[in-house]
């Protein structure tokens, strides 16, 4: 049997003998992108700022999470916390590259991860492991009230390198933008333990001011000195085709939640 085929049955589109890294071809496939759950709002509950205060700070949050499934649906990114620090100690002083880095960074949020899922398991929650979210997310969501995740991306060995320095550039915040980015989320919402970006720190600096909103272009003029947010989320709204805004809050303050969720004023505010 011949193995050869008439051209009329060659499979046809517009990308045949083109090379993918032709820069007038890739900019030919921008067309408009399909939001996969835009009624999903995508909550990232800070590791070190959340997670490691531990019950004080985590339960109040997690209840009204719990407060406001009947109006939202939610799925919760969760980051690392203090024991990220310490294995990036370790593994600095040992030479482990950054991809290596990443792998652990990732264990340690899928930690934090599993101990949210297990207190929301009796509200209808599930946890996702990284490699199923894309799979099994949308019809988890038809069935389950809502859904944890480790926030951090699984780049793992694949991480990329950073400009300066070793350590991951992509951790929990910019995974949650990713996953709210890919599925077309109605929002995203970061919390962390201050107000929203200020212009210094606030922690050290009692004139910082809080800037309730800001586009991205704005923020990396500015070059503040400190961020509450992963460098790398600013970079990643830059290309964003569906995130274009994220909100930042205190998540230590109740109600700040329900009023980021109702789209109220509340905290900070970044435009792409």
């Amino acid at each position: 049997m011949s193995l050869h085929q008439p051209d009329g049955q060659h499979v046809q589109s517009r990308l045949m003998r083109e090379s993918l890294i032709d820069k007038s071809v890739i900019a030919r496939t921008e067309s408009p992108v399909s939001a996969i759950l835009p009624d999903v709002n995508v909550i990232q509950i800070g590791g070190r700022s959340i997670m490691d205060r531990g019950r004080p700070a985590l339960m109040p949050l997690l209840d009204e999470i719990v407060a406001n499934q009947s109006r939202h649906r939610m799925i919760i990114g969760v980051g690392a916390g203090v024991r990220s620090r310490h294995i990036f100690s370790i593994g600095l002083d040992l030479g482990l590259p950054t991809g290596a880095l990443a792998a652990l960074s990732a264990k340690d949020a899928a930690q934090n991860a599993y101990m949210v899922s297990c207190l929301l398991a009796q509200h209808g929650f599930v946890y996702l492991e990284a490699p199923f979210v894309v799979q099994l997310l949308p019809a988890m969501l038809a069935a389950a009230r809502g859904a944890v995740f480790n926030g951090i991306p699984p780049y793992a060995l694949w991480e990329h390198p950073p400009a300066v320095g070793k350590l991951p550039p992509h951790g929990s915040d910019a995974g949650s933008y990713l996953m709210a980015e890919v599925f077309g989320a109605r929002s995203i919402i970061f919390i962390k333990d201050v107000d929203g970006l200020y212009t210094a720190d606030p922690k050290v600096d009692p004139q910082a001011r809080l800037i309730p909103e800001i586009t991205t272009q704005e923020l990396t003029r500015q070059k503040l000195p400190t961020l509450p947010i992963e460098p790398s989320v600013i970079e990643l709204m830059g290309h964003a085709k569906l995130m274009r805004t994220v909100r930042l809050i205190n998540g230590l303050i109740p109600g700040n939640l329900t009023r980021a969720l109702e789209g109220e004023a509340v905290g900070t505010v970044i435009q792409a």
